[in-house]
């Protein structure tokens, strides 16, 4: 209680003579950072992922091909969630009638009631305006896709045969919650009401219905409810979520997340450098009264507890003000973000304030505790002698510690070990750089020293007169600078690579079941309507019937997850390539060249890490009853957001010559061109043509919200990454502080003086951003590739940029700092710095 009584009053003393007052300021702009990043990207994130699901209808889906069991249907009013069921079902539908009647087989959908409890339809009226439409038809009227529309040719207003009952067409839907491209379910669909379903006459004995439950709730709920169900699904059942979605959305929000993790490991960074150089300040403004409680028998152990106690109050002070401004700064941002993404923002949760205090208080003791400590050695000989250094603990001791601090937290805010290490591997090789180049330059200006005259000697002198103070400013501004800049280059990267992704000439028409004796035809067809020349591409339709000679069903896939034996139950889509595509990169093995032996596959590579398949193993297949077996020699990423035909497994040229085939292509029709899939299908009755526009419509939503989220985080973390910097390089300017009011006193003019501060800032500045800038590009382009799968390559103008900026940041937050000289009386300044 004595040790805790003399730290509080040391606290007290030390808050009103200002001597922590810069410490405070940088914990509380560290936790600021940290925690307003942390509410927003929380709030944000598990915004979109609400958001996302209306790609699902719901937040969770049970998918079956019998009727849902009551355990099931429990199991959502335990944990209060909403559901709504859907039944799909292939059914003929009519239009017209006697011999003008048009036939058209159709995929139904019968919509519940809630349907769909995310998201929304999209529909066009019989006036051609487009509307949101939250719920299904009305009992009576049916909704018909664009693409069924062109193939029975029918309006808004006609009279549809679905069964025994006759519907009214209300409307065309232009985008649906759960749109999916599947190559080989492209009938047209229909949407109608379920209470209208028993009237059809189309449920009956032997019907093959699928039978599908959505549910919508708080994410707790949610979660409770998969973790209920998965235990219970039978043979014919499977839970869906948003890790199910396409690739190319659920590839958006992966990126978006790590984006945001890389945010936060920004601002821990920032944290770690202002509040390192704000305790360098207050350690050394504790020397002297160290130095007097020695002389008064102050022990070491006692020193050290009164300081740390100081520190923990302090930091519990400062964690406490960062993280209420914090949430109130994140409430604006909220409001903000709620109205650009047009959709409800959850609420606020306490992590982000638990993560800011253990953030504040590590980064508190792992750098602020080091240098603190080392007043316990101060010798009591400083009383007489101001000019003896004080006795630190062994260098390595402090850069362990500091270094394992930083390790640990940014491990921890990560969410990745990559991501983790090669911020760790970056920020190390920028401190070596940094001091390494900070040391050169001192030796440089002491040997050019005589030769500068002025304003400017004084200034590049001051750099080398205080080596140690002059290496950690440089050291702490170029780490500041380049973590703002790797956030800024991976932002640009990322929207730049959703913007070229989902561009508006990304194609919208599959066209598929194309015989080999059309393929001119179907060429020269397409050309003709002003629709770039289409690339062709085989397809067979297989199933998976064994792995290294041994027989194998979905079943053997059980262990791997539900994933896993889907895909090893679905039918694939095999195709060959002799050459791969700029969207398809080999990531082990070799790709074939030239003609091949045997035939090989070569396997997309998370497909074949979720089935276990290695280089090497031999895949069979069974097509239309005749074998196929192949040795996979290659594995490969897939850019699946580029919206072109793609497959999971390829052949080698020549090894599916034989096997029945059809061509498979995708192009981007124009939209004033709405009759091209109708007199495509006129002119060539058995190809199918999958209208994409709602799909691309849904992940292009996705997309502009995910990047709206980034832009906004990303200016978050910039702003406040700017005031933590104003923070770091304020808490070193005692020295120069005083070596400016001396410089006034001895009759130095303000020109003279702000000319001297303006040259020592700006060698400072330009040497910290043009290492941060060179720094920053390359871990960018480590991060890019590694991290984001992003292609990448340096872009030098903006690292030019970024180095300009670490010049005029360093100068301007330089004179800010030192404005005090010009402005006090030189004794006053004095007097200050002297107690």
């Amino acid at each position: 209680m004595r040790t805790f009584a003399l730290a509080w009053r040391q606290l007290r003393r030390d808050l009103r003579a200002g001597d922590v007052r810069i410490l405070f300021a940088a914990m509380v702009l560290a936790v600021l950072a940290v925690t307003s990043v942390g509410f927003v990207t929380d709030r944000a994130e598990r915004a979109l992922a609400i958001e996302a699901n209306r790609l699902l209808g719901g937040d969770a889906v049970v998918r079956a091909d019998a009727p849902i069991g009551e355990e099931i249907r429990d199991a959502v009013g335990r944990n209060g969630l909403r559901g709504a069921e859907t039944l799909e079902l292939n059914s003929m539908v009519s239009v017209g009638e006697g011999e003008a009647m048009r036939l058209q087989l159709s995929e139904l959908h019968a919509l519940g009631e809630g349907y769909p409890l995310r998201g929304a339809f999209v529909v066009r009226d019989a006036d051609g305006v487009e509307r949101s439409a939250s719920g299904g038809p009305a009992p009576g009227t049916l909704w018909l896709s664009r693409n069924g529309a062109d193939r029975l040719d029918a309006r808004p207003g006609d009279m549809l045969g679905v069964g025994d009952s006759r519907l009214r067409l209300e409307a065309l839907v232009v985008q649906e919650p759960d749109a999916s491209i599947d190559y080989f379910n492209i009938a047209p669909k229909v949407f109608m009401n379920l209470a209208d379903l028993p009237a059809t006459g189309l449920v009956q004995e032997g019907s093959r219905i699928r039978y599908r439950l959505a549910v919508a709730g708080a994410p707790g709920a949610v979660e409770a409810f998969t973790d209920a169900v998965r235990p219970a699904l039978g043979r014919g059942q499977r839970l869906q979520t948003i890790q199910d979605a396409r690739p190319e959305v659920r590839s958006s929000l992966d990126r978006a997340g790590r984006f945001l993790g890389l945010a936060a490991l920004v601002s821990v960074v920032l944290a770690a450098v202002a509040v390192a150089m704000a305790a360098r300040r207050h350690s050394e403004r504790h020397l002297s009264g160290s130095a007097v409680m020695r002389c008064l028998g102050a022990q070491q152990r006692t020193l050290a507890a009164v300081h740390i106690g100081e520190l923990l109050m302090l930091g519990l002070a400062a964690c406490a003000t960062g993280a209420l401004l914090a949430f109130a700064l994140q409430a604006g941002v909220a409001h903000w973000l709620a109205r650009a993404l047009e959709v409800d923002i959850p609420p606020a949760t306490v992590w982000p304030v638990l993560r800011g205090f253990a953030v504040g208080l590590v980064v508190l003791f792992a750098f602020g505790a080091p240098p603190v400590l080392a007043l316990r050695r101060v010798s009591a000989l400083r009383v007489l002698r101001r000019d003896l250094d004080r006795v630190e603990p062994a260098a390595w001791l402090v850069a362990l510690s500091g270094l394992l601090g930083l390790a640990a937290l940014l491990w921890w805010q990560a969410g990745s070990a990559t991501l983790a290490l090669a911020m760790l591997g970056g920020l190390l090789a920028a401190f070596a750089a940094l001091a390494l180049l900070a040391w050169a330059l001192i030796v440089v200006v002491r040997r050019l020293r005589g030769r500068l005259r002025g304003s400017l000697r004084y200034g590049l002198a001051n750099v080398s007169r205080h080596a140690g103070t002059s290496i950690a400013q440089v050291a702490a501004l170029g780490l500041g600078l380049m973590a703002l800049l790797l956030l800024t280059f991976v932002r640009t990267d990322l929207l730049d690579r959703w913007q070229l992704a989902l561009q508006a000439e990304a194609p919208n028409r599959f066209i598929i079941n194309v015989q080999d004796d059309q393929l001119d035809a179907v060429r020269a067809f397409i050309a003709e309507r002003g629709v770039d020349a289409p690339t062709l591409y085989p397809m067979v339709r297989a199933r998976l019937v064994s792995h290294n000679g041994e027989a194998v069903t979905g079943e053997d896939y059980a262990e791997r997850g539900g994933r896993a034996e889907r895909m090893a139950e679905r039918t694939f889509n095999l195709s060959t390539a002799a050459v791969l595509r700029d969207d398809n990169q080999v990531t082990d093995g070799r790709f074939w060249s030239g003609e091949v032996a045997a035939p090989e596959l070569s396997v997309e590579e998370d497909f074949a890490r979720d089935l276990g398949w290695e280089i090497g193993d031999r895949v069979g297949f069974d097509v239309a009853g005749q074998p196929f077996e192949a040795t996979i020699s290659s594995l490969r990423s897939v850019d699946w957001e580029s919206f072109r035909p793609n497959f999971f497994v390829i052949a080698s040229p020549g090894a599916l010559d034989g096997y029945p085939a059809s061509h498979i292509t995708a192009v981007s029709v124009p939209p004033e061109r709405t009759r091209f899939t109708a007199e495509l299908v006129r002119a060539f009755p058995n190809l199918s043509v999958i209208d994409v526009d709602a799909v691309l419509d849904q992940v292009r939503s996705t997309a502009d919200q995910v990047s709206t989220v980034v832009r906004v985080v990303f200016y978050f973390s910039l702003a406040a990454g700017v005031l933590v910097l104003m923070a770091a390089v304020t808490a070193s300017q005692d020295e120069r502080m005083q070596e400016g009011a001396v410089m006034r006193a001895l009759g130095g003019s303000r020109r003279q003086l702000r000319l001297a501060q303006a040259s020592e800032f700006a060698a400072i500045g330009l040497l910290s951003g043009a290492v941060a800038a060179i720094a920053a590009s390359l871990l960018s382009g480590v991060i890019a590739v590694r991290v984001f799968d992003l292609p990448w390559q340096p872009d030098w103008r903006m690292a030019a940029v970024g180095a300009g900026i670490g010049v005029a940041a360093a100068v301007l937050a330089g004179l800010f700092a030192t404005r005090r000289v010009l402005d006090a009386p030189p004794s006053v300044t004095l007097r200050e710095l002297d107690n």
